[in-house]
């Protein structure tokens, strides 16, 4: 199976807490997609209330077109740090799920245009494959340049 027809869709999912610019959160994510397909990503906002009463934003896209695919997944492999690829190819258990891969990136970076693994209040992409098989999920990543 090529790379480049082996991710059905990627999914995006952050909250945009009452201390944050729901803009500036939006504009965080899209600098994960290339500049030339961020006009494609719309994003499905569902208002929250959090514990203590406070106001949250969820929002939500899923992006199915191989061309802005390959485009996510390029600027992940060329945005990520060697360290970060490490990691992901280390702990890959951690990561891949029922043929899914999950990363967590940091929403402050990702405003600043720079991507890194994060696990608090993270931007999440859920890369789903067309193969469920954890061998075959390392070596399309490896592929893709995902890994390190």
């Amino acid at each position: 199976m090529s790379p480049n027809t082996s991710i059905q869709y990627v999914e995006f999912s952050v909250f945009a807490h009452a201390t944050e610019d729901v803009d500036k959160v939006i504009e965080a994510t899209c600098n994960v997609v290339p500049s030339e397909h961020t006009g494609q990503i719309v994003f499905v906002r569902t208002q929250l209330t959090g514990y203590y009463g406070n106001s949250i934003v969820l929002l939500e896209t899923t992006v199915k077109d191989q061309e802005v695919l390959r485009g996510i997944v390029r600027k992940l492999s060329e945005g990520l740090t060697s360290l970060d690829k490490e990691v992901l190819s280390r702990e890959i258990e951690r990561f891949v799920e029922k043929g899914n891969l999950y990363v967590r990136l940091n929403k402050q970076s990702a405003f600043n245009k720079v991507l890194e693994l994060d696990q608090s209040d993270p931007i999440r992409l859920r890369i789903h494959f067309k193969s469920g098989k954890l061998g075959e999920i390392v070596e399309i990543c490896r592929d893709l340049g995902l890994f390190a």
